[in-house]
């Protein structure tokens, strides 16, 4: 399996080259295009249990299509809104992915759910992350570019809730208001994750909660207050 990533960072896409017989997974709707004989199956990756904890607690797809070029391939992936893609070569690796930042995967590689906690209700960004481990290529898009950040051991780093995207499993990790609870409530920052080195950690440049607060009181609302929507006129 080749991969390469094009149009980075605003709208980035991966570009899949499989090998006869190769497979990849891939979330529902990541597909943007394949080679005429690519054959696409959908199913629940780890069994109905599985599926449902990814569906319920990581906010990712119940089914997962997997992709199969029998005689060999391309296939193009891409997330939803605009950002960026990075792919992670795991060798025996475990990374902790934010929820809706994964996008595609090896079949080598199992997807699990984990849960940063019952505070995390409390902000509009929670931290729902998704255990990714195994060997083989981990994709994953952000919402904005993704920036690296390398963490010395020992040395802590905060990063908002909203804009982490990927770190690995073994980096110690706590969520925490980023103030006390007026300025995590009225200050427009929730809550942050705290981690200490060492580890490398993936974040993204935007956050879709701000854009959403920030575009949600834009949009015209009708007199009983729900949202009117817009109207195409596309004539006769």
């Amino acid at each position: 399996m080749q991969y390469d990533v094009q149009h980075r960072p605003a709208y980035a896409l991966a570009i899949v080259t499989l090998g006869a017989g190769e497979k990849i997974q891939a979330e529902p709707g990541a597909m943007v295009s394949m080679s005429a004989g690519v054959q696409i199956e959908t199913g629940v990756q780890g069994g109905i249990m599985a599926g449902l904890k990814r569906s319920l607690l990581g906010g990712e797809g119940f089914f997962m299509n997997t992709l199969t070029a029998p005689q060999g391939g391309q296939v193009t992936l891409a997330p939803a809104l605009p950002g960026d893609i990075t792919v992670l070569d795991l060798n025996n690796q475990s990374y902790m992915v934010q929820s809706g930042a994964y996008l595609a995967s090896a079949l080598s590689v199992a997807i699990d759910t984990k849960w940063g906690g019952a505070k995390t209700f409390f902000a509009s960004e929670g931290l729902i992350m998704l255990k990714c481990s195994g060997s083989g290529p981990l994709i994953l898009s952000s919402y904005g570019a993704i920036h690296q950040v390398d963490i010395p051991a020992g040395q802590n780093y905060i990063i908002d809730s909203g804009h982490l995207v990927a770190f690995p499993e073994g980096m110690s990790f706590n969520v925490q208001k980023a103030g006390n609870w007026t300025s995590t409530i009225l200050g427009g920052e929730g809550l942050v994750v705290n981690l200490t080195g060492p580890g490398t950690v993936l974040l993204q440049t935007r956050s879709e909660d701000s854009f959403l607060q920030w575009l949600l009181p834009k949009i015209p609302r009708d007199n009983s207050g729900n949202n009117r929507g817009f109207s195409v006129n596309l004539g006769s």
